[in-house]
């Protein structure tokens, strides 16, 4: 500052008396202990505060601008164009709701997941071209997807060669009924269809992101970036995320350490201290499913087409997936790209399948 700027605080300091009474000095020492007090509990309670709020594992992300989706060469179809779009704040989950979390829904209400209801015959054939004959009911038996490795090289284009119809398969069991999660509270819960990762984020007062939430949050402030966390795969030659290395479907080098799913956080969060946004399990988000979708969201806070109306697939209803899971490999999916999205059959899950949960700023 210049001199001039000085002179009234020298001429206060001149005229002021060089001796504070009694009174003063403790109207002082009151002030400076009061701003004290309310620095600290801003410092140190209000976090505890907000967890006691129901925020506990959330983080708040302060919402604003940036480009979804990908022109990329590496994107699909469905994620073109690149486009701006906006969010508003709000909260998200620090992982997916795991094996614990979801143990507790169902203990406190006795919730039955899809997967480990017998299928509804009507709701397969409408799924299925027109003429399909009725399954027999001997088939018709509770159970999942489950993913058995092949073992040599086959068609990438046909799924059934390495997801095999379980019956027994379910988030208590979600190899078969010859599996459990003993051991397993901190890993992701999977066998979880649409419909059972709605259920719970109502019963914890919360709301599953919207696709646009979700890639906000995923990139963690990093716009038009591969990973969430740059655009180096592996930067000084570590993994960051849980995927398949080696030749999908018949050989897993397991070169990240694992081979299925893995505990959450078991990698480094990305710079909004979200963990497992990237491989790991894929997660259902609130949205519809479209392909055509991104050529008509609007700008501000996309919420999804009206309906997930595939007409190709003979008319299944789907919602959106994001992150990809343990089973994207290089030569097959690749969508652990931060930008790149999944349809799902709402009443479907699988070994691969979870979810975590949003917040409204209120």
């Amino acid at each position: 500052m210049s001199g001039k700027a000085r002179r009234p605080e020298a001429a206060t300091e001149i005229c002021a008396p060089r001796q504070t009474s009694k009174t003063q000095m403790l109207r002082l020492a009151g002030m400076a202990l009061a701003a004290f007090a309310v620095s600290y509990l801003v410092f140190a309670f209000v976090p505890g505060i907000m967890k006691k709020s129901g925020h506990s594992g959330m983080v708040w992300l302060p919402g604003g601008e940036f480009t979804m989706g990908t022109d990329s060469k590496l994107g699909w179809p469905d994620e073109k164009p690149a486009h701006r779009v906006s969010v508003d704040g709000f909260w998200m989950d620090e992982t997916d709701v795991t094996n614990a979390q979801f143990r507790h829904f169902v203990d406190a209400t006795g919730y039955v997941t899809t997967a480990e209801k017998p299928p509804d015959p009507d709701e397969i054939l409408r799924q299925l071209p027109p003429g399909t004959r009725r399954p027999p009911a001997a088939n018709l038996v509770a159970g999942s997807l489950v993913f058995t490795p092949t073992k040599g090289p086959v068609s990438l284009k046909d799924f059934s060669q390495w997801w095999k119809w379980t019956p027994g398969a379910n988030w208590r069991h979600p190899e078969g009924p010859e599996s459990n999660i003993a051991g397993k509270d901190d890993h992701p819960v999977v066998q979880v269809s649409w419909d059972d990762a709605v259920a719970y984020a109502k019963w914890a007062g919360k709301r599953l992101p919207t696709e646009a939430e979700w890639e906000f949050a995923a990139r963690g402030g990093l716009d038009r970036k591969l990973y969430p966390w740059g655009d180096e795969l592996k930067p000084n030659g570590k993994w960051m995320a849980n995927v398949w290395q080696g030749e999908f479907p018949t050989e897993n080098t397991k070169e990240d350490g694992f081979e299925g799913a893995a505990p959450v956080g078991s990698f480094p969060p990305n710079a909004y201290g979200l963990y497992d946004v990237a491989g790991n399990v894929w997660e259902w988000c609130a949205d519809w499913y479209r392909a055509d979708y991104y050529l008509e969201s609007p700008e501000k806070n996309p919420k999804g087409p009206i309906s997930g109306y595939v007409i190709h697939e003979h008319g299944a209803e789907k919602r959106v997936q994001r992150g990809g899971s343990f089973l994207c490999a290089d030569n097959f999916c690749l969508r652990y790209v931060v930008g790149t999205r999944m349809d799902g059959e709402i009443g479907s899950a699988a070994g691969h399948i979870g979810f975590r949960c949003a917040k409204d700023a209120k």
